[in-house]
């Protein structure tokens, strides 16, 4: 029998993971299977403490902040299920990053993050990212949980 998908406001999202204000890029997670996907919603407003500075003339969504709401939306993967819930999470390696639409202002980013592997504390899996129906923004990632990952290091005697 199949769960149903889960749901998280922003606390949630903050129960499950360790990013914070400023740099909590994911407004909601409108559906996640654990240990699976999840889906998650960025809401960008004018209001976004980076849109004066990027640029004054032409305000829009930095690259490293689309990365951030689509690896956000990715951890959530696993850290939806109870045993990593709250767990810190550590980027590894990120590729096949594709950015093909400016962000403004306005704009809602829709995540669609989907695991493909979760072993010994390393999770591997994407993550696409769309406004309006039309791809935006995509990458792939290699994250740990160091306190699984941990365990698996040989000891030295």
């Amino acid at each position: 029998m199949e769960q149903e998908p889960l749901t998280f406001d922003t606390n949630g999202i903050l129960a499950s993971q360790q990013n914070r204000y400023p740099l909590l890029f994911v407004d909601k997670i409108i559906e996640a299977a654990p240990g699976k996907s999840a889906v998650g919603i960025k809401n960008f407003t004018y209001n976004e403490w980076f849109f004066p500075a990027h640029y004054e003339d032409d305000p829009n969504v930095p690259g490293f902040i689309q990365i951030e709401c689509l690896v956000q939306t990715f951890i959530m993967t696993f850290l939806s299920k109870p045993e990593f819930k709250g767990s810190k999470t550590n980027f590894l390696d990120m590729d096949e990053v594709r950015f093909r639409k400016k962000l403004v202002p306005g704009d809602t980013l829709r995540i669609e993050a989907t695991l493909e592997s979760f072993r010994r504390g390393i999770a591997k899996g994407k993550a696409i990212g769309t406004v309006d129906g039309e791809f935006a923004v995509s990458a792939r990632f290699t994250v740990s949980v160091p306190s699984v990952f941990e365990q698996f290091i040989p000891k030295s005697e």
